[in-house]
């Protein structure tokens, strides 16, 4: 039996699917969950068009956004932006209050 290789970043092709994606991803609390999901969504735009955009590797993005990665802030940032996305904070986030 012979099995296909699949590929998330071929499912992200609906501004809404990739917002709903990152938003899921987001929500697991999970680092890794959260690279590869960014990751995904590189691909989806095209890693080369991304790497371009960031100034950043290709290689080193795609190694940076993939789930053993540990992409900084910065990276998942500049990565975003040049997909054409920001975070902002959830509905459900709580206000920080100072003692």
């Amino acid at each position: 039996m012979e099995v296909e290789r699949y590929d998330t970043a071929e499912m992200l092709d609906e501004p809404e699917v990739v917002i709903e994606f990152l938003r899921r991803a987001w929500a697991s609390g999970d680092a890794s969950k959260i690279s590869a999901a960014v990751g995904a969504v590189a691909r989806s735009e095209g890693m080369t068009k991304i790497a371009r955009a960031t100034g950043l590797s290709r290689e080193g993005l795609y190694k940076s956004l993939s789930e053993d990665g540990n992409p900084s802030l910065a990276t998942i940032i500049k990565v975003l932006d040049a997909c054409g996305l920001v975070l902002v904070p959830s509905e459900k986030s709580r206000r920080l209050e100072t003692a």
